[in-house]
């Protein structure tokens, strides 16, 4: 093994104790260069969930896309098991987008449950039924269905430990953006991020901005020093979280040269 491929490793090993150190709170200052991959996913999750951009006019918790993850580690079967494991231990869950057959987001657990908490905080004094159906889905729902769907009937049964379910208390659910029912089978419910709607058209976007600037490159490239400094138009997310997203769909490949790290747009 070479001393530069050993100094390379030693270096995002001692990064990654860093980000385990602080919880992930203090890297605004790493490079995407410099934190592109990873050998561990909570490191990942932690480093990414730090990153993520605030969004103006938007009340949403941080979430990082599953491609997102693909991009920083090499073993996506591994990635796979780890997520499995950390969604088993309600360290996060895992959430079906409708921005492409195969997006998800990923949520830190305690996150998504400030976010629910959001929405509880917002009912006035009159609006008890409210606050109750809400804390019956945070309390027995999510506590225990794990998976990013659940049954009309299962969904019902696990509110009704709380107390008396009417139909319009799913329908709260839904107006709240805690739930989505399935198009293929509407007795089924995607569980959902509240306030994402605008967030999900900000990636639709900015992964079609961001082609298209590649592609009116001479060679389809760009360093990524440069890239990063680049501003989207049409997303209010930063372009790290696009360049992840689209490494990790496939869309994009990063290329070492010897003046740094080079953005391509991959070969179909």
């Amino acid at each position: 093994m070479s001393s530069s491929s050993e100094s390379s490793k030693a270096k995002k090993r001692r990064r990654e104790a860093e980000i385990e150190d602080d919880g992930g709170g203090n890297t605004e200052n790493f490079s995407l260069e410099d934190c592109l991959t990873f050998n561990d996913t909570l490191a990942a999750l932690h480093m990414m969930r730090a990153q993520f951009p605030t969004i103006d006019k938007v009340s949403i918790q941080p979430f990082i896309l599953q491609s997102q993850l693909y991009s920083s580690l090499k073993d996506r079967t591994e990635v796979d098991r780890e997520l499995e494991c950390l969604k088993r231990e309600k360290v996060v869950r895992v959430f079906k987008l409708n921005t492409g057959q195969d997006d998800h987001a990923i949520m830190f657990l305690d996150d998504y449950l400030k976010q629910i908490d959001r929405l509880i905080s917002r009912f006035e004094e009159g609006m008890k039924r409210g606050k109750e159906i809400f804390l019956w889905f945070k309390t027995h729902v999510i506590d225990c269905k794990l998976e990013p769907s659940i049954g009309h009937q299962e969904l019902c049964t696990l509110l009704s430990l709380g107390g008396k379910i009417k139909d319009e208390d799913i329908s709260l659910l839904m107006n709240a953006g805690l739930l989505n029912r399935q198009l293929i089978d509407p007795n089924v419910y995607w569980f959902a991020i509240p306030s994402i709607g605008s967030v999900l058209k900000g990636i639709s976007q900015g992964r079609k901005e961001l082609i298209s600037l590649l592609k009116r490159t001479k060679y389809k490239e760009m360093m990524m020093t440069s890239l990063q400094k680049k501003r989207l138009r049409f997303s209010s997310l930063d372009m790290r979280f696009h360049i992840r997203d689209l490494i990790g769909s496939g869309y994009l490949q990063t290329v070492q040269s010897p003046t740094g790290l080079l953005v391509q747009l991959s070969k179909d």
